[in-house]
C-alpha cells in the first residue's frame, strides 16, 4: 500500500508517499516540496499546486491520502491562504478517487512520537528512524508529509483490524 501525506500550503506544500510493505516496513518512495512563487496572482498558485499534484498522483498512484488538518493561532490571512491549497489537495485527490483521512498535527505529533506535543526535531528524527533513512529529510515541508503518511498508513491499520 502507498499513501500520500500532504502538509498543505500555497507558497510551499510538502508531499511524501510511504509505501507499507508486506511484512509492516515503511519506505519513503518519494517525497519534496511543490512550490508557487510569491507574487503571482492566487488562483494560478493554486491552479500550479493542481496540477503539479495532479502529475504526482498518476505517477505514483497511491492507494490512500491523508492531509494535514489546518491549526492556526493568529494569522488569519495565512489560515486563509492554507485553506485555500487544502480545498485544491482535496479536489485533487477526490478527482483521482483516492480515499482521504484528515489528521490534526497533534494526532501525527502522537502518531509518530506517542507525545501530542512533541516539537519539530523530534519529528524529524522519528520519520528519520521510521523510515530507515540515512539523514532527516529536507525541507521541513516534506518531513511533515512525511510524518502525515505514516500516520494515514496506521491509523488505516487499526481501522482494518479484523477484531477476532
Amino acid at each position: 500500500m502507498i499513501s500520500l501525506g500532504i502538509d498543505p500550503g500555497t507558497a510551499s506544500l510538502g508531499y511524501g508517499f510511504v509505501r507499507e510493505h508486506g511484512d509492516g516496513a515503511l519506505e519513503a518512495v518519494r517525497f519534496g516540496v511543490i512550490r508557487t512563487r510569491s507574487g503571482t496572482a492566487m488562483p494560478e498558485r493554486l491552479f500550479n499546486i493542481y496540477e503539479e499534484l495532479g502529475g504526482l498522483i498518476a505517477e505514483f498512484e497511491p492507494d490512500r491520502a491523508g492531509v494535514e488538518e489546518l491549526f492556526f493561532s493568529r494569522n488569519v490571512t495565512t489560515a486563509i491562504t492554507v485553506a485555500q491549497a487544502r480545498g485544491v489537495v482535496l479536489l485533487t485527490l477526490q478527482s483521482a478517487g483516492i480515499p482521504v483521512a484528515e489528521y490534526k498535527p497533534n494526532m501525527v505529533k502522537q502518531a509518530i512520537t506517542g507525545y501530542g506535543g512533541a516539537d519539530k526535531s523530534q519529528m524529524q528524527e522519528m520519520v528519520r528512524l521510521l523510515l530507515n533513512l540515512d539523514t532527516i529529510p529536507k525541507p521541513d515541508d516534506a518531513a511533515d508529509a512525511l510524518a502525515v503518511a505514516i500516520t494515514d498508513i496506521h491509523s488505516y491499520r487499526l481501522r482494518t483490524v479484523k477484531l477476532l
